[in-house]
């Protein structure tokens, strides 16, 4: 299933790049061009914006578990139940590279769709 979400996210965002170029390529008037490559380029920040507040959020659930490790440490050596604790720390560490990973890629397509955008708007 993780590798599903990683093809998922692939997918979705070389289809809004691939929607964005063709819808770029395909305007013959310049206006119309340069009006839909700043719409695209608004909308491309929004998803920047909420992408690198995420990356924030993924920092703030490490300092987490860091915190949550060092308290469990003196648990480990008394109490039962171990196992379990440390399968939920294990879980939350790999949703957050997941999701770290998955922001990198739309980073990543967004610039792309920043660049065409930009190209678009100065060629005439």
């Amino acid at each position: 299933m993780v590798f599903l979400s990683f093809v998922y996210r692939f997918v979705t965002n070389f289809a809004f790049m691939a929607m964005v170029y063709f819808s770029l390529n395909f305007m013959e008037k310049y206006q119309n061009r340069a009006i839909i490559a700043i719409l695209v380029l608004v909308y491309a920040g929004m998803r920047a914006a909420s992408t690198l507040r995420a990356f924030f959020f993924y920092q703030k659930l490490e300092k987490l578990e860091a915190e949550t490790k060092r308290l469990q440490a003196p648990l480990n050596a008394g109490a039962g139940g171990t196992n379990v604790r440390k399968q939920v720390v294990a879980d939350v560490a790999r949703l957050r590279r997941d999701g770290e990973l998955k922001s990198y890629m739309d980073l990543f397509f967004l610039a792309l769709i920043v660049l065409l955008c930009v190209a678009n708007i100065m060629r005439q």
